[in-house]
């Protein structure tokens, strides 16, 4: 007889099924996942706003539209640390503060640098954002959901009321994360795996347990196991490339960086673009509300795919977003209706990507590397998402209907880098039983 009876953490999870503790899990984090969603949109619509209040051309927005994704090449990294490091919980609850208080300040901005470095900074808070709610619910998830509930989360999509000016945006985009980091200190649970992983105490491992599984009695001499995950020996990101990982880890920066560039792009530029193609305004508006409404049903939609298929499913998404993002031009010189159902199935498409890749690309890690590995690719990742709002402004005089051809070019590239990550991922997990169970 063992002195330290083991408690199977996984096991655990799996035994209960989806219950209240990840029902609050679920809703903690997707409000305190409201800031990323709501900071792409934000700034997007504020854009033609500010371009006619501060007397600008649309080409002088390259740097402010890009700034919270510059912000973010550190700050994703930065909190993936923090996240592994000090909690999952703890990491979410800072990112939104930083956030919060400097959009918050952005409403007041007066020029382009107070806004481009209100933003820059900004983006360190939403950085954090993706990486630890993805960790957080995929590690207090049963197996056969955990990719399902991470992605449900990890997507938020945010209501835009551009008629009562734009810095009214920033007062909602700035007050709400502070609000919710400040509820979250009392409501959200910790990862329970995270607990276990770094010796979170007795008292709270049997709280936290109680929550998840009422009335299980943790003995008092207990030790705590995450029985299906083989941990690296740190966070170091070193680790990232080591157990058959050091291709698939910059195959997946490189797959984010695609993607982000080509959504990044018409999510920023879409707007603009079509009002200075002379489409009436409220037309161009809808448009761009089309591509995050089409990705708020596309991620919900699609979950279930994604969840069972993997990089797999996410390469036929890329596939199929190649002729629909060409489309989107030609559709806005043929009819309204048209450009709203090509916007629409764009969204559909490019964000239901993204959530797969965020939950996909994270599951790929164990517990101890979950919130860096992820941090890291969206870190990288978002290089692509500052070059297509860059390249937008480059070719902002082209003809509307070819900017969107060319702006399909990086899904047909993610197709071809996805479906070698499938294949490579695929033989590491039927080389070790182990991986292919805690995936």
């Amino acid at each position: 007889m063992t002195d330290n009876p083991a408690i199977e953490v996984s096991r655990l999870l799996d035994e209960r099924g989806f219950g209240p503790f990840q029902i609050r899990m679920l809703i903690w984090t997707i409000i305190l996942g409201m800031i990323d969603g709501y900071d792409i949109g934000a700034i997007a619509f504020a854009a033609p706003h500010l371009v006619r209040d501060w007397h600008l051309q649309a080409s002088d927005l390259k740097w402010v539209l890009t700034a919270s994704n510059i912000g973010v090449l550190f700050g994703s990294q930065l909190m993936g640390f923090v996240g592994d490091r000090y909690g999952r919980k703890t990491a979410l609850i800072v990112s939104n503060l930083v956030f919060g208080v400097l959009t918050f300040a952005a409403a007041y901005s007066t020029d382009l640098t107070q806004m481009f470095w209100l933003r820059f900074f900004a983006g360190f808070g939403i950085g954090g954002v993706i990486p630890n709610i993805v960790a957080i619910n995929a590690e207090s998830a049963p197996r056969r959901l955990r990719a399902t509930i991470a992605i449900i989360a990890g997507f938020v999509s945010a209501a835009l009321i551009p008629h009562y000016g734009w810095p009214v945006l920033f007062y909602i985009g700035g007050i709400i994360p502070v609000i919710a980091a400040l509820g979250g200190t009392i409501g959200l649970p910790e990862s329970i795996k995270y607990m276990a992983l770094h010796n979170g105490g007795r008292r709270k491992m049997a709280k936290l347990i109680a929550a998840i599984r009422p009335g299980f009695e943790v003995p008092a001499n207990a030790r705590f196991v995450i029985e299906d995950e083989q941990q690296a020996p740190s966070s170091n990101p070193i680790y990232l490339f080591r157990n058959g990982l050091w291709l698939i880890t910059p195959l997946l920066w490189l797959l984010f960086a695609l993607n982000l560039m080509g959504y990044f792009f018409l999510i920023s530029w879409t707007p603009t673009l079509l009002t200075a193609a002379k489409l009436p305004q409220a037309t161009a508006a809808l448009a761009g509300a089309a591509l995050q409404i089409g990705g708020t049903i596309g991620a919900l939609v699609l979950c279930w795919w994604l969840q069972r298929h993997r990089f797999f499913a996410i390469a036929i998404l890329f596939v199929l977003a190649v002729p629909v993002v060409a489309s989107i031009g030609y559709a806005g010189l043929t009819s309204a209706a048209a450009l709203l159902a090509a916007t629409f199935l764009g969204g559909f498409l490019v964000l239901g990507i993204q959530s797969g890749i965020n939950v996909s690309g994270a599951l790929v890690y164990p517990t101890s590397l979950r919130a860096n590995g992820s941090g890291w690719e969206l870190g990288i990742g978002r290089l692509g998402s500052i070059i297509g709002p860059l390249l937008g402004a480059l070719f902002v005089g082209l003809a509307v209907e070819k900017l969107y051809i060319w702006s399909a070019l990086p899904f047909a590239a993610g197709a071809i880098v996805c479906f070698a990550i499938h294949t490579l991922n695929t033989a590491r997990l039927n080389a070790n039983p182990k991986l292919k169970e805690a995936q």
